[in-house]
């Protein structure tokens, strides 16, 4: 009982399974346009067979027709040759028995004449059945007055006949021409059902190599669908096999890149989730310990609070921080506004000259308008100020400065200072970077965000940033970003003059770009 049990558990199964292939068959796109196509081409090859066989019926039934008007012309020309020759003839019936002779008709054609009721013929084969066994076709020869053309159709196909009238003197008579069509009609019927035959066998041939075909060409869909289904949370490294210029290597191509922009932002997602809530455990780790034992040292109570206000502040500058690289990717992150790019320079100059003792420079200062939002640039900037005022001394040198070359517009802080180390400067702009010297380029208090906002504000703008940096000989960031098409090509933008106390710094800024990975 087990084992029948377990048949027909198995049976079921395997019927599921077999139900579930055909209907993934059936359903799939390759079987539909095959099924589509191959229904349009048997509609064409039918269509097509039934307008030719309608085509060569009327072509016969045509060219019989004007045969018999032939032959019975020429019937009547010989018996007008006849009368001719003897004028004395007066009886038709006589003529007629001797120009009857004289007539050789074609395969499947009969001549035959009607005079006082009695039917001459003009061969010894005899009359199809269908005629001689039909006294009223014969009776309505005997009756027509003026050629006439018709056909008697039969199960097996047509009959065509023309007759005319014929007279000598008193003596009326019929002639007949006769075409029995049936034979060319079952040859061409032959002829269509085998072209039918050969179609039908070429189109199921043509069916198995399209579905072949399909299959290869369909396959890289496949390869997505598989891809698919094996990308996991832990696992994003499943790529396709790219092969070919088509729409469906397009498709792939775009689908693996898909996928690197998806492994990239979630591998930076984890690792900001890991350094984030790295960052944010220690201020509350700090809060709680120094919470926890102020009930025991109630004389610190000033002190804690401003320990745990100090942390507080800290953690608040952190989620602003956070909040403002996540606003940077939507639409209205920016409020772009036309600027003058030289009284935005000088702006910024003035602003940084109050936050430290330096030896602040205005290098340069350049010529066009610009595109841009204001207060978010000027936040990028103050960024990289902050950074060159917390790693250089007092007679150290902080310059600033702008430039316009092509169609981009350049924005530059540079400093004598610490410099960064080579191994630390493709890494300096990424969120909560740590390491001994990149560690010291933060902003706000060592949360390690600020060259990310930096970097955030240049891609909204359509730019990025540039480093240019020697360990122990100082910095130069530059924020790069496009001018807009209406500013680059401004009029006389160029020959605008600045204030006497600016001087153009023309050294060419010789930086990497900084390439973002939380971006």
């Amino acid at each position: 009982m087990k084992i029948n049990i377990f048949s027909r558990n198995q049976r079921e199964i395997n019927q599921n399974k077999s139900k579930s292939f055909q209907q993934k068959v059936f359903s799939s796109v390759r079987f539909r346009i095959l099924a589509w196509y191959f229904l349009l081409t048997t509609c064409t090859v039918l269509v097509s067979v039934g307008v030719t066989r309608q085509i060569f019926c009327e072509f016969l039934q045509k060219q019989a027709q004007d045969a018999l008007v032939a032959e019975v012309g020429k019937f009547n020309r010989l018996v007008e040759q006849s009368i001719n020759q003897n004028p004395t003839k007066n009886q038709l019936e006589s003529v007629v028995k001797e120009v009857l002779p004289l007539h050789v008709p074609a395969r499947s054609e009969y001549l035959l004449t009607l005079v006082n009721g009695q039917i001459f013929q003009s061969s010894q084969s005899p009359l199809p059945e269908e005629i001689t066994r039909n006294p009223q076709l014969i009776k309505q020869w005997s009756n027509i007055s003026k050629l006439t053309r018709d056909e008697l159709i039969l199960s097996d196909g047509p009959i065509y006949y023309v007759a005319k009238p014929i007279q000598i003197k008193e003596n009326k008579g019929i002639v007949v021409a006769i075409r029995d069509a049936r034979t060319d009609y079952q040859t061409g019927t032959e002829t269509i059902i085998l072209v039918i035959k050969v179609a039908t066998v070429v189109l199921t041939l043509f069916f198995i190599i399209a579905w072949i075909t399909a299959g290869r060409v369909l396959f890289p869909l496949r390869q997505v669908t598989e891809a698919a289904r094996e990308i996991t949370q832990t696992d994003m490294s499943k790529r396709i096999a790219v092969s070919g210029s088509d729409e469906i290597a397009e498709l792939s191509a775009t689908f693996n890149a898909m996928l690197n922009r998806l492994q990239s932002a979630f591998e930076s997602q984890q690792e900001f989730l890991k350094d984030a809530g790295h960052e944010l455990r220690t201020p509350i780790t700090v809060i709680q310990g120094h919470l926890e034992i102020l009930k025991y040292r109630p004389e610190k109570q000033n002190e804690t609070i401003k320990l745990v206000t100090d942390e507080l502040n800290q953690m608040s500058r952190l989620v602003n921080d956070l909040l403002l690289i996540a606003k940077a990717e939507q639409p209205h992150f920016l409020r772009i506004k036309p600027e003058e790019l030289d009284w935005f320079t000088e702006e910024l100059y003035l602003k940084s000259q109050a936050l430290a003792k330096r030896d602040w420079r205005l290098e340069s200062k350049g010529l066009s308008p610009v595109a841009i939002d204001r207060g978010r640039l000027t936040q990028a900037v103050m960024n990289l100020v902050q950074n060159a005022i917390r790693h250089t001394q007092e007679s150290d040198t902080i310059a600033l400065g702008s430039t316009v070359r092509e169609d981009y517009a350049y924005l530059k802080v540079r400093d004598t200072g610490e410099g960064i180390a080579t191994e630390f400067q493709q890494r300096i702009n990424d969120r909560f970077a740590r390491a001994s010297d990149a560690d010291r380029y933060s902003s706000g208090e060592g949360a390690g965000l600020g060259l990310s906002i930096v970097e955030a504000i240049a891609t909204a703008h359509n730019g990025w940033v540039e480093l240019d940096s020697t360990l122990g000989s100082g910095s130069t960031f530059t924020i790069v970003f496009p001018l807009t098409e209406d500013t680059a090509n401004e009029p006389n933008s160029h020959s605008r003059r600045q204030p006497p106390h600016s001087r153009v710094y023309r050294s060419r800024i010789t930086s990497s770009r900084i390439h973002n990975s939380c971006r």
